[in-house]
């Protein structure tokens, strides 16, 4: 964070100090909400939590160097007790970004945001420092411990916007108001919350109608329901997608052997070609995306596809791929799942998997609402369609619906199975996996799908799993 005095910091978030002997003395560090991340300098900001209460952890974080802890009430140790630790968070996030030289870039959409925002950063990177939101990392706490974290020296902030309700960008915005923004899609995830596309398009819309009249809007031509946003700013509108009518499209798109996208990257200032090293087509409108934002701010299109080609994923259990020593690959995209996300990643399995058998390791996908069974139904027929060798469904109803779609679309049980649990997902492919095989773990980040992909590693790693 940029160095601000406990009393201005009071000032700022309308707090009371509490046992600081020197109100002069400046916070350094970044602002914390685990005690564990407390450095020299840190802001220690204490929230209740359904199980721990941060103001329990005041004295020791202050043991540890923080310079005061922002707390709702007094703790002993050097504090600004303030009405409502988020609020106070929040205002100080805004003033440190007025105080920033550095220029806001947002994105939000139904899917895609974390990787689209990790790929955003490693290109902007190249051309002066960048701050970025942390993992997923994108709601009313975790954004603005984000931009408090950046300093004087930080030229982009890139910052990743969730939203469970109509409102919630809208309140993102006003703490950190963007110059450029970007959406997405607008798909199915949170469909149950919403009640339909459009209310998510709508709650997606209020960061373009957030942005200045001299700022730019980042639109996904392949989307109508995102296109249809540009009505809904004062700002530039500048198109990406594989649309003939993008700003910034691809051309020649295709998957390599190991279903790694490449393509012509084309933007108003030239073209250029990317491999990426992601994996799965669905990169693609990622990588355009971040291609849009990096020409908007002046990177040139062999800039751009540089960065994007040497590009790697930077958040965990994200198509995250390991190649054991006995050759069974393991995909772990286990952190989330929606519709949209669940069947690109079965069209990069399959990409992965030709001429190898291919496992795909299935579980719920949340909050979809009236829709979960027709949904569940769908994934479970694109597994055949697209021959994956087998299916495992993992866990309660949910998984039956998907392991049922898979059997009406003609597995005839031999092509899908439904187990209870991790466990018995693990035993499963323990006893049953070959050498050359290929497996996606994929799941809602409630069903922890991750052990499966992370046992499956270690299996391999023990040489547990021996040649058949």
């Amino acid at each position: 964070m940029i160095a601000l005095s406990l009393a201005e910091i009071a000032a700022v978030v309308g707090g009371q100090t509490h046992d600081i002997p020197d109100p002069s003395v400046q916070v350094t560090g970044p602002v914390v909400r685990d005690s564990r991340e407390v450095v020299p300098g840190s802001l220690f900001a204490a929230f209740v939590g359904e199980r721990v209460d941060g103001h329990d952890y005041a004295a020791q974080v202050v043991a540890a160097g923080a310079v005061a802890v922002l707390a709702s009430r007094p703790v002993g140790v050097p504090a600004i007790v303030v009405e409502d630790v988020q609020t106070a968070l929040g205002a100080l996030a805004r003033h440190v970004v007025r105080r920033l030289g550095a220029t806001l870039v947002a994105l939000t959409g139904s899917a895609g945001k974390t990787s689209t925002k990790d790929l955003i950063a490693q290109v902007l990177q190249r051309k002066a420092p960048t701050v970025f939101t942390p993992g997923s990392l994108n709601n009313e706490i975790g954004l603005p411990l984000t931009a408090l974290s950046a300093t004087e020296e930080t030229r982009f902030l890139v910052l990743e916007m969730g939203a469970r309700g109509i409102g919630h960008i809208r309140y993102l915005t006003g703490l950190t108001p963007p110059k450029i923004g970007l959406v997405l899609n607008v798909g199915t995830a949170h469909l149950g919350e919403f009640g339909g596309r459009e209310q998510i398009a709508q709650a997606k819309g209020e960061l373009v109608e957030a942005l200045p009249e001299d700022g730019a809007a980042l639109l996904n031509a392949d989307d109508p329901l995102v296109r249809a946003m540009a009505s809904r700013t004062k700002a530039k509108v500048v198109l990406f997608g594989e649309s003939a009518e993008a700003d910034v499209r691809a051309e020649n798109v295709r998957l390599t052997d190991s279903g790694q996208p490449a393509f012509r990257l084309h933007t108003p200032s030239g073209a250029a070609d990317v491999t990426m090293r992601l994996y799965g087509e669905h990169h693609v409108s990622n990588a355009l995306a971040a291609a849009a934002v990096a020409h908007e701010l002046g990177m040139s299109a062999e800039e751009i596809a540089t960065a994007l080609s040497e590009a790697g994923s930077l958040s965990r259990w994200r198509m995250e791929v390991t190649e054991r020593p006995d050759g069974v690959t393991i995909v772990n995209d286990a952190y989330n799942a929606n519709p949209e996300s669940m069947r690109a990643a079965l069209r990069a399995l399959a990409a992965m998997g030709k001429g190898r058998r291919t496992w795909a390791v299935l579980g719920k996908m949340a909050e979809l609402g009236d829709e979960a069974l027709a949904e569940h139904d769908a994934v479970g027929r694109l597994a055949v369609r697209l021959n994956v060798s087998k299916l495992v469904a993992v866990g309660g109803i949910e998984a039956s619906w998907l392991q049922l779609g898979a059997y009406n679309e003609g597995s005839w049980g031999e092509e899908s199975v439904h187990v209870s649990d991790a466990q018995a997902a693990i035993d499963l492919l323990r006893s049953e996996l070959r050498p050359g095989d290929v497996v996606l773990v994929k799941a809602s980040r409630s069903v922890g799908l991750e052990s499966v992909a992370q046992a499956l590693v270690e299996s391999g790693a023990e040489g547990e799993v021996a040649a058949r």
